[in-house]
């Protein structure tokens, strides 16, 4: 479907009972509001519905509220969850006063990249292709008051519930578990969530988001993977979101739960959204040159210089989190060092090299996690290497080595990333000229989301951790 007729056609004809339009914070998070097929009109999808922005957090003041959500039919899908028929269509959040699409809409702000990477000329399409791992748990508990903190997880797969006869459901312990960083594809029993994720798979593709392949992942406890099909930046944030509420739902249908937060879990590889991107024109693939390092044209290289040049800007938005940076630390697959090499997955940017054909040659940027809101992390993305291909930037020379196995003295001279959310943070407040470009990211959209990133930390910084009762209770 790409027109309202179209929409309004296809509700008409299947008897759709309900249309939801759904739009995306600063955070990542998605909102929806629903309207019964009475209400809709062509004029709903010019006009749309009004909301509360100030409801929002990092949108509007009390005082300026009244916001605008427009729905766009091209997006549009049949839910896969809800007991009664739903459309759902994505939302263009705008000005009510003014009518133009509002700054710190995210999905905005990623077509707004796009619209300026043709503008410039480099290019007419940014492909993009995350990588989205995520845990598949039994059960979890958690409390923060002012006087305890804890939280608790269950997986049948996991190497702490070794010692327990049954398990939450009274099942009786079958003894095949998956230990610390054991659990890159194993067959069941060992790989508990191979049906589940054939049923995410499914569920997706009926959803129209395109997977390649899905394998349970290298951690413990139920750590998964399902590959999606590349597509331009717009769309595959889209996707993505998707992504993440076909998989959490379809979790919580079979009694598990699914979580995207990059760190669950202590002493083990945490998740990770490592996405590649190419620049294409035409129908031909800027970043290929046949007599290039691992075959990438000075385009791409010149783009790998910009995206490690403002690296830990891009860093606020793709790692954005506080538990973020519990991934990000030597030992465990995670991209600490700010280089690129061919083949090598403990270098910040990888280039893969499966195949040999033009249409394959891509960067794999590691850093980002799937807490990162994809709409405002592919669009940074975007502008760091267009910043670079514009001044020329230089990546350096590749370090095609074990990074984890340099010397401390030869270690010591290689750029990391920053070791806390704090530090990302002053970067992007700092270097964020080339996020501005074309009006791409807008200063109050910088404003508000630095603003809620500190609040973030505060909150976690002024409470007591269990660790330093261990550590500092008796002193």
């Amino acid at each position: 479907m790409s027109t309202a007729q179209e929409v309004m056609h296809k509700v008409a004809k299947e008897d759709v009972e309900f249309v939801e339009v759904r739009s995306t914070d600063l955070h990542g998070l998605q909102q929806h509001f629903t309207i019964p097929r009475s209400q809709l009109n062509e004029s709903f999808f010019s006009h749309g519905l009004g909301f509360d922005g100030s409801s929002i957090r990092g949108f509007q003041s009390i005082d300026d509220s009244d916001m605008l959500l427009t729905p766009n039919p091209e997006t549009a899908f049949m839910d896969p969850f809800y007991q009664y028929s739903t459309l759902v269509m994505l939302g263009t959040v705008r000005d009510p006063v003014t009518g133009a699409d509002y700054d710190k809409d995210s999905r905005v702000v990623a077509r707004r990249a796009e619209q300026h990477l043709a503008n410039i000329g480099i290019a007419d399409t940014c492909y993009v292709g995350p990588e989205l791992e995520f845990f598949i748990f039994d059960s979890v508990a958690y409390e923060n008051t002012p006087s305890s903190a804890m939280f608790k997880v269950y997986s049948v797969e996991a190497p702490w519930t070794s010692q327990d006869h049954t398990d939450i459901q009274g099942a009786l312990n079958t003894g095949h578990k998956i230990p610390y960083k054991g659990g890159y594809v194993p067959l069941s029993p060992l790989d508990s969530c191979h049906d589940l994720r054939s049923e995410m798979t499914k569920i997706l593709e009926l959803c129209g988001v395109e997977v390649e392949l899905h394998h349970h992942e290298v951690g413990t406890a139920g750590q998964v993977e399902i590959d999606l099909r590349f597509d331009s930046l717009t769309k595959m944030a889209d996707k993505a979101q998707t992504y993440k509420y076909v998989c959490k739902n379809v979790a919580a249908l079979a009694g598990k739960t699914a979580t995207f937060m990059p760190k669950p879990i202590y002493n083990d590889n945490g998740s990770g959204m490592h996405t590649h991107m190419s620049l294409w024109k035409a129908e031909e693939n800027l970043f290929y040159d046949a007599s290039g390092y691992a075959s990438l044209s000075p385009m791409a290289l010149h783009f790998i210089g910009g995206l490690l040049a403002h690296a830990a800007t891009v860093m606020a938005f793709a790692a954005p989190t506080v538990n973020s940076y519990k991934r990000l630390v030597p030992g465990y697959e995670a991209p600490v060092h700010l280089v690129y090499s061919q083949r090598n997955r403990s270098a910040a940017i990888r280039i893969p090299m499966y195949s040999d054909q033009p249409a394959a040659r891509r960067l794999e940027f590691r850093c980002p996690d799937p807490s990162a809101n994809p709409y405002l992390t592919f669009a940074a993305m975007l502008m760091a290497g267009l910043d670079g291909i514009e001044r020329e930037l230089s990546p350096g020379d590749p370090l095609d080595t074990n990074i984890y196995a340099l010397s401390p003295e030869e270690a010591s001279r290689v750029r990391t990333v920053p070791r806390f959310l704090s530090r990302s943070l002053d970067a992007l407040e700092s270097d964020h000229d080339f996020l501005l470009a074309g009006g791409v990211f807008s200063k109050s959209l910088l404003e508000s989301y630095t603003e809620c990133k500190r609040a973030e930390i505060d909150e976690i910084g002024l409470r007591p951790h269990p660790m330093e009762y261990e550590l500092y209770y008796s002193v």
